[in-house]
This record gives C-alpha cells, sequence and structure tokens, in this order.
C-alpha cells in the first residue's frame, strides 16, 4: 500500500551529489528521519518519490536541483563590511549563523575575505546539485491527532519532529546525524525552502 498524506514516515538514507557520487549525508549508523508527510517537511523532490513506496521498501531516488533545494542564485553571494563580523576568526568556507528579519535562523558560508569586506553566500551548500538519495522506509503508520495539530512527529528518537530552521543542521555545522535531508534553505521549516 502506497504511502500518503498525514502518515508518519521513518526511513533511512544515505544522499549522494548525484555528479560525483560524492556521499553528502547519511543517517545510516543513526536514528532514523521521521516525519509526516505532506506537511513539507522533507524537501519537495524526495517527498513526492516516498508516496510511491510502501512500507519495508528500498529505493534510489533522483532529485532535481529544482525540486531539492533549489538553483544555485548568483544574487544570494552578497559583499558585507568586516565590521560585521567584528570578533569572528574568519576563514574561508567557514558557516555562519545569523537571524533574519522574521527571527529564524539563517545560515551563511564565507567565500573570501579581506581588510574590508566578506563575502557570503546565502545559497543552502546543496543548491544547484541533483541529488541521490538511497533510501529505506523502516516504518509507516498513521499520524495522531496532536502531531498533526502540532505538525511535529512526536517522538526522541531522532527525525524531523523539528522547528523551523532545520533541527537538522542550522544550529551547528552539519555532521552526519544532522538530518541534513529533511533541511531546506536553511531557514524553511525541516524540509521547505
Amino acid at each position: 500500500m502506497a504511502i500518503s498524506d498525514n502518515q508518519v514516515v521513518s526511513i533511512s538514507y544515505e544522499l549522494k551529489d548525484a555528479n560525483s557520487k560524492e556521499v553528502v549525508d547519511s543517517n545510516l549508523d543513526t536514528a532514523p528521519l521521521t516525519f509526516i508527510l505532506g506537511k513539507g517537511q522533507i524537501i519537495a523532490g524526495l517527498e513526492n518519490e516516498i508516496k510511491n513506496l510502501s512500507e519495508g521498501e528500498n529505493a534510489n531516488i533522483k532529485v532535481s536541483a529544482k525540486d531539492g533545494y533549489g538553483e544555485y542564485d548568483e544574487v544570494a553571494v552578497q559583499s558585507l563590511p568586516k565590521e560585521q563580523f567584528a570578533g569572528l576568526e574568519m576563514t574561508k568556507g567557514m558557516t555562519l549563523y545569523g537571524e533574519d528579519k522574521d527571527g529564524g535562523t539563517v545560515q551563511v558560508i564565507v567565500k573570501s575575505f579581506d581588510d574590508e569586506i566578506v563575502n557570503v553566500d546565502f545559497n543552502h551548500p546543496l543548491a544547484g546539485k541533483d541529488l541521490l538519495f538511497s533510501i529505506s522506509i523502516i516504518e509507516v503508520r498513521e499520524a495522531t491527532k496532536d502531531e498533526l495539530i502540532n505538525g511535529f512527529v512526536a517522538t526522541n528518537s531522532g527525525g524531523c519532529g523539528c522547528k523551523t530552521g532545520d533541527s537538522c543542521n542550522t544550529k551547528k555545522d552539519k555532521k552526519a546525524d544532522d538530518h541534513e535531508c529533511c533541511g531546506g534553505g536553511g531557514g524553511g521549516g525541516c524540509g521547505s525552502h
């Protein structure tokens, strides 16, 4: 039986850059990623394909950049005065977190800097990349009334019963157990961007 909206789904996954085949995230050695299907808690391209699967199935799912973390946007690279980063020891490629005008978390990557200017990239690190997910559907169940009202899974077993800003990775540097695949855009709710 195919999985449908408002069901709680638990998956294990390995995520690769579809072109380079580099593994960029995995939860194979950690708790399953758990989310409510149809709530935008994972990226759209993955969510749409999971609807064609059933509990116990394995699948390789290719997600285009536009259905994943979006196309790379050159306008999202901005030059900011270095004084805005006073007190920080800057390194190229470092990830910084800030707050947007609505109080949400914003993730940026330092592209380059000099004595006056810091060039930061607001694009998600996987923006512009086609992705390949190898997933296993571990469990499927109906969401409880409370889960549907609250919009997150009532579990402490990991997964995406998160907040708006990827509990998955906006508060710290990305690690294998950060559940990157559930997040989107570093400020959208656990998967939407």
